[in-house]
């Protein structure tokens, strides 16, 4: 009986490494899939009160522009500009998103100061980001660490709901009603 056991879990351990490895030599082509990447962050609004937390943490000034990347229904891109006078871009995968949330944001008549552009988070352009807010997983996050590293100017400040940025220390974490924490980062970030 030990033995077979043996075997059964020999064998179950080599389709996993088998596996393991097809997904490690295949997971820089999935990232272009736009399938791929709505599987690991389906949109998952955050709730009102988290993202006027979120900008405000951000110390967010009129004028200054706030990228979401994974901007879903707009909520954030709309507050940014609605409550903080900011200029609001929003990276988002999903085109049926991306056009229901620019017809959105022409409904609300801010299109001068709010876009969304159907994109790939893990390769849009970030320049000019002054606030930069995600509600991605960590896994995600990390993905994610060295393009915000590379694009983002001293001073600028990312915001996560939810998930830390592996490597990086917050210069703040505020728990919102004991069920969402939200992490602030300023640019350069501290390691840890």
């Amino acid at each position: 009986m030990g033995v077979v056991q043996l075997q059964v879990c020999s064998r179950a351990f080599r389709l996993y490494c088998a596996f393991s490895l097809f997904a490690a030599m295949a997971l820089p082509s999935l990232a272009q899939d736009p399938a791929y990447v709505k599987k690991l962050a389906p949109f998952v609004g955050s709730p009102a009160k988290v993202v006027d937390s979120m900008l405000t943490l951000a110390n967010i000034k009129p004028g200054e522009t706030v990228f979401d990347l994974g901007s879903g229904d707009g909520r954030i891109l709309i507050a940014a500009v609605k409550n903080y006078k900011a200029k609001a871009v929003g990276i988002e995968i999903s085109p049926k998103l991306a056009a229901q949330t620019n017809q959105r944001i022409q409904k609300e008549g801010i299109a001068s100061d709010a876009r969304v552009i159907e994109g790939d988070l893990l390769t849009a352009d970030l320049t000019g980001a002054d606030v930069v807010t995600i509600y991605l997983d960590t896994p995600l996050n990390a993905r994610l660490r060295p393009r915000l590293e590379k694009f983002l100017k001293p001073g600028a400040r990312v915001v996560s709901h939810d998930y830390a940025v592996t490597g990086w220390k917050p210069t703040k974490v505020q728990e919102i009603d004991n069920k969402h924490l939200i992490y602030l980062y300023e640019m350069p970030p501290v390691k840890n």
